[in-house]
């Protein structure tokens, strides 16, 4: 069980009505008067659903799980995936970890690289305390600041040799990188290379993943023949788009401990996930369900055509795609944001007035929870569960 605060619901909580604190009792609808507009919520059945699906999924496949807790940073849903199996938890940065580690998650991927030696004095010394933590080096001066940060804590500290390529993020070019970066951390007394790690999210088409998946494969094997690696090394990739290919690419191939990372499958979406997820490629293996709705009122409708709906960039994501509108079911689209604003285009003759209230969905969950520090996880009636608090 981690430890989850409980967090107050007060006049600082942004879609809850609760100018005297409190907040709305479980089993409230959300049309009751307890909260206002606009509101993101998210639906507990299509999240149990959906790690249930993906715990299924990677156990099928060979494959520990650590979701990318960055999605959501909600304790309470990182609980629903450890309760289903997961084996850890993935993050991007020190101050997610640190979050992770207060939180009691037992186990943690920093799937990026750390160079702030404040950081990585800290993570030698949770390291040192019994914590199971892995970052990422791709770069002489990346091991060189690791190194020089556990011998100032007098601890040590366990790292993963990244594999990136042309045009993408963080990660060596080549695998004759891969091996020059592991021999320095094979030089480092104070450092434990685990494994090889690499991210094929940003590649387009599924040659390109396959190639890459392929390279990151020979790339462990290259570094077991050249006895850097442990007999069973950590071998983790996997975004959100691709992971079908991960698994068809690395299981089976007996390369170590196989640990994917896709974390946008807890919640879904109705739009870029919608239309990447894997589970199109491969039905049988799904599906998953978009568990994020937004909630919002027409406020003006200024001219023919023209509607204007409370929410907007502070409140929604944008950067992948614009929310739609899935009640009323047609007449209504989303044609930009303001930051309050969203810009519905009326179909002629769809009734819409100032006080209608229209469900819409999102598209892209990594930005939708990082701008709500509360959120209400409701049931199939829209009534109150629980609250999902955000730790951004």
């Amino acid at each position: 069980m981690l430890d989850i605060p409980d967090e107050p619901i007060d006049w600082r909580a942004k879609g809850f009505w609760a100018p005297s604190g409190g907040g709305p009792a479980r089993g409230a609808s959300i049309f009751d008067g307890g909260f206002t507009w606009p509101l993101l919520t998210v639906r507990e059945s299509a999240v149990r659903a959906n790690v249930a699906t993906m715990a299924a999924y990677c156990a099928r496949h060979g494959f520990d799980f650590a979701p990318h807790a960055k999605t959501t940073m909600a304790p309470q849903l990182l609980e629903l995936q450890f309760e289903a199996g997961a084996w850890g938890m993935t993050v991007a940065t020190p101050n997610q970890a640190l979050v992770m580690r207060r939180l009691g998650v037992p186990r943690v991927l920093i799937a990026n690289e750390v160079l702030d030696p404040a950081a990585l004095r800290w993570l030698a010394a949770e390291v040192a305390a019994g914590w199971e933590v892995w970052f990422q080096v791709d770069s002489p001066a990346g091991v060189a600041a690791a190194a020089g940060a556990a011998t100032s804590a007098g601890g040590h500290l366990r790292v993963l040799v990244e594999l990136g390529h042309a045009g993408g993020r963080t990660g060596v070019r080549d695998l004759g990188e891969l091996e020059a970066v592991a021999r320095a951390v094979a030089a480092a007394p104070v450092l434990t290379l685990s494994g090889v790690t690499g991210y094929e999210g940003q590649l387009s088409d599924e040659p390109s993943v396959d190639a890459f998946l392929d390279e990151l494969a020979s790339g462990v094997r290259r570094l077991g023949a050249a006895g850097l690696l442990p007999p069973v090394p950590i071998v983790s990739a996997g975004g959100s788009a691709w992971f079908d290919r991960v698994t068809a690419r690395l299981a089976g191939a007996g390369l170590g401990q196989l640990i994917l990372r896709s974390g946008a499958s807890v919640t879904h979406d109705d739009g870029f996930y919608r239309e990447k997820t894997p589970f199109n490629r491969v039905p049988v293996e799904g599906p998953l369900h978009a568990a994020m709705e937004m909630w919002a009122q027409v406020i003006s409708v200024p001219e023919p055509g023209l509607a204007l709906a409370g929410m907007g960039k502070r409140d929604a994501p944008f950067d992948e795609g614009l929310p739609i509108v899935l009640d009323p079911p047609t007449g209504l689209t989303v044609t930009k944001l303001n930051d309050h604003h969203c810009y519905l285009r009326a179909d002629p003759g769809v009734p819409v007035k100032p006080g209608d209230l229209i469900r819409f969905g999102l598209s892209h969950p990594c930005t939708a929870f990082d701008k709500w520090r509360h959120i209400p996880l409701i049931d199939d009636e829209r009534r109150l569960v629980d609250v999902l608090d955000t730790y951004f």
